[in-house]
């Protein structure tokens, strides 16, 4: 680099101070992240070149007005040397932008909000990125027609996240294969609760408003991050032997129809601990909301959502999903019956322990006359979703614990039931593929032969030959 004369004290600083303000200057010899990363249903979704570490989300929503207002403050390490990255944020308006607490130029397109950082980011670099916002959140319709992001509920809303709307509330990277910790923290007006992941970390109240401070300390996917804001009943309990502390949030409404089921939790928490093994999280419970609020259950983290009521086997399919899809999370879209495939055969398990039709019952009734009950029963298959309209319909459910039935027949009980509590234990608060669910079955039944599984009812088109 050529010499550069001596600038005067006082002008040296006054362009500096300059230059921290605007955001411009710095030499920055990175490359940018990259926007999306390429994922096969969703290639907008998440974003490249670093890894997030924690999200503290402080937030304050106002039902009357709909209006939220949030800080994002994102510990995330460099992946490479970086002279911008992206974050998914849709809608909403950003106030500023801070890196490592100086100004940071920022722009929008779309999803994408696009941060440039004053000095480059190196590879392995720590950083915290802040991000102020506000405005009205966006309900989001997606590919399949359900309702996701900030969804309004009679009381107050609800964060649903599957697949992509948590960016509807909060910017991040909102790809399943980049899992963080959480501190959430909400304000509303006194008489409401907000709800969130994890333990309840502090409450306080002052001047007419409520805060609710939640910590999730196990790594999540954002689209299992929830808040849940309204009148809640709220409460506190344990079950089993450790205590494991149980948090239930449940809308007055719906209060005494759900208490039956909500009963059975300790007893649904020690069938999936001897079933699947160790619980991953330390804690658990639900958050029940009206029935009108929503119209599907989801696997919230530590706390699964139901819209009303649950029955026995809905409650059951998302718990199980805590170890299948929450700890053990796919690496993208694509690998979704490693969520759904297993939560289904949780309910067919449930119900040969409980006196309903065994599993094997179950695999010959779809198998026989499937199409009668999901008309897209054979339609694709479970490792090969058509569609991003497709990653939650039913050949990913049926189909996909069909696969795993398949597995169970060819390895006898015992070797089954120590494969997927292997599993879940090889990969625990971490993120798993297809292929790497091939690769560990195949390595624990060396002597077995699972070809035609794979081909015929893991990736086979239309309905296998021979059941």
């Amino acid at each position: 680099m050529p010499r550069i004369a001596p600038v005067v004290p006082a002008l040296l600083l006054t362009l500096a101070a300059l230059s921290g303000c605007t955001g411009d200057g710095g030499g920055v010899d990175g490359t940018p992240g990259g926007s999306g990363l390429r994922d096969p249903y969703f290639p907008k979704a998440g974003n490249g070149g670093y890894d997030v570490t924690h999200y503290a989300l402080t937030l304050a929503y106002d039902p009357g007005t709909r209006h939220l207002t949030g800080t994002a403050d994102i510990t995330a390490r460099a992946g490479k040397d970086l002279s911008a990255f992206d974050l998914d944020l849709k809608g909403l308006t950003v106030r500023d932008v801070t890196v490592e607490g100086a100004g940071a130029r920022f722009s929008r397109a779309g999803q994408e909000l696009t941060v440039r950082p004053h000095d480059e980011l190196p590879k392995g670099r720590t950083f915290r990125v802040t991000v102020r916002y506000a405005g009205t959140p966006e309900t989001i319709t997606d590919a399949d027609g359900s309702r996701e992001g900030w969804v309004y509920t009679e009381d107050g809303a609800l964060g649903l996240g599957e697949p992509v709307g948590s960016m509807a509330w909060f910017p991040g990277n909102h790809h399943p294969s980049d899992k963080a910790t959480y501190d959430i923290t909400v304000t509303v007006p006194q008489g409401l609760a907000a709800v969130s992941n994890g333990e309840l970390a502090g409450r306080t109240t002052r001047d007419g408003r409520a805060t609710f401070h939640w910590r999730t300390a196990e790594p999540m996917a954002s689209y299992l991050a929830t808040v849940g804001i309204g009148r809640y009943d709220l409460r506190r309990a344990t079950v089993g032997d450790d205590r494991l502390p149980v948090w239930t949030a449940v809308d007055p409404v719906s209060a005494k129809d759900a208490a039956p089921v909500l009963a059975r939790l300790p007893e649904v928490m020690d069938w999936l601990r001897d079933n699947f093994g160790p619980y991953p999280f330390a804690s658990t419970g639900a958050l029940v909301e009206r029935e009108e609020d929503a119209t599907y259950a989801l696997e919230t983290q530590t706390r699964p959502f139901f819209p009303g009521t649950p029955d026995m086997i809905t409650f059951v399919h998302e718990l199980a999903h805590q170890w299948y899809g929450d700890s053990v999370t796919p690496k993208t879209w694509r690998d979704m019956w490693l969520n759904e495939g297993f939560a289904t055969y949780a309910e067919w398990l449930w119900a040969e322990d409980h006196g309903g039709q065994s599993a094997q019952q179950r695999f010959a009734e779809l198998y026989d006359h499937g199409e009668d009950e999901y008309e897209d029963m054979w339609d694709f298959p479970p490792g090969r979703p058509g569609s991003a309209a497709d990653i939650s319909a039913d050949p990913v459910y049926q189909r996909g614990a069909m696969v795993l039935h398949k597995i169970r027949q060819t390895v006898g009980d015992d070797a089954f039931y120590d494969l997927i509590q292997g599993w879940a234990a090889a990969h625990r608060h971490g993120n798993a593929s297809t292929a790497d669910f091939i690769a560990y079955v195949e390595r624990q039944a060396p002597d077995e032969d699972f070809s035609a599984i794979w081909s015929d009812w893991l990736y086979g088109q239309g309905r296998p030959a021979h059941a």
